[in-house]
């Protein structure tokens, strides 16, 4: 976790607003993940103990408690000194209806003011984000199941793919940043250090990329950047064959394109998130597109 000093209950106390009874707020530490994880297995999210210590350790976050016991969470990240996202917003079935979650978010979004902060609601925290400033801007739709083989997608003349370079870490963080809108060098770093990638290379130079790594039931893809439809499906297709058979998962822009061609290559549609913004909108810089998330909570 950043070691930046985040008090929940300072930045509650700030707002002015006092919490249900028996409820605290403190920040979120690495010894409350497990339960985190627990308690997010029972709204069937798929994330093991690994995903919550790989997200959480690129943000800071807020733990809603009770007796002891963890009853909520919600987690920032801050990326460079203008943008933000915030995910893993959960909160317990039985506290559910006590403004537990209102409580989170008015605590973890303290601190981003001037920031462009995003992030994907459900249909339940909908209403709660609007109320808090955020403005909806689209839509990501979640797609997974047993990959098939992909069909092959033909590449302009002079553009191929190839496995990651020792050297390529630094462009493909200056190109994640363009499409993401926001700059996340050392998260990327560590999904290239931990999962696999693949280059969409032009007369050499690398113009996209797309990263695998183990998440929930099987592997998650994410993020694709390239300059293009056809590319992305290429960076796409090149897991889907290689995993074919296993358990993939990928979250896209419901206008991309990306959707009807996904279901083809045996990853159905499983569920939709809305796109929200306060403070926006993300300035993506042109010829190069984001076109799968590393995931709903990290954008």
């Amino acid at each position: 976790m950043s070691d930046h000093i985040f008090d929940p209950q300072a930045a509650l106390a700030a707002v002015g607003r006092a919490l249900p009874d028996g409820v605290s707020l403190r920040r979120l530490k690495v010894d409350d993940l497990e339960a985190a994880q627990a308690l997010s297995r029972e709204f069937q999210w798929p994330h093991r103990l690994e995903d919550w210590q790989f997200a959480v350790a690129h943000g800071q976050g807020v733990a809603a408690v009770r007796d002891g016991e963890l009853v909520g969470t919600a987690v920032h990240w801050q990326w460079g000194k203008q943008h933000a996202t915030v995910g893993l917003v959960v909160v317990a079935p039985r506290m559910q209806g006590q403004r537990v979650g209102q409580h989170l978010m008015h605590a973890v979004m303290a601190g981003l003011d001037g920031r462009t902060v995003l992030l994907h609601a459900t249909p339940e925290g909908r209403g709660l984000y609007e109320r808090m400033g955020f403005a909806i801007t689209g839509e990501v739709r979640q797609h997974q199941g047993l990959a098939t083989p992909a069909q092959l997608v033909a590449l302009p003349q002079g553009m191929r793919l190839r496995p990651l370079g020792r050297n390529d870490a630094k462009t493909l963080a200056a190109l994640d940043a363009r499409s993401a809108g926001m700059p996340r060098e050392a998260m990327l770093r560590k999904l290239l250090a931990d999962g696999e990638a693949v280059v969409l290379a032009s007369g050499g130079e690398a113009v996209g990329f797309s990263v695998v790594r183990r998440f929930g039931r099987g592997h998650a893809i994410g993020p694709v950047v390239a300059p293009d439809l056809a590319g992305a499906q290429a960076l796409i297709g090149h897991w889907c064959s290689h995993y074919a058979g296993k358990f993939l998962r990928i979250d896209v822009d419901a206008a991309s394109g990306l959707p009807e061609w996904l279901e083809a290559q045996g990853l159905p549609r499983v569920d939709t998130v809305t796109t929200m913004v306060r403070g926006g909108p993300l300035e993506r810089g042109p010829a190069v597109g984001g076109w799968a998330l590393v995931s709903q909570a990290m954008g």
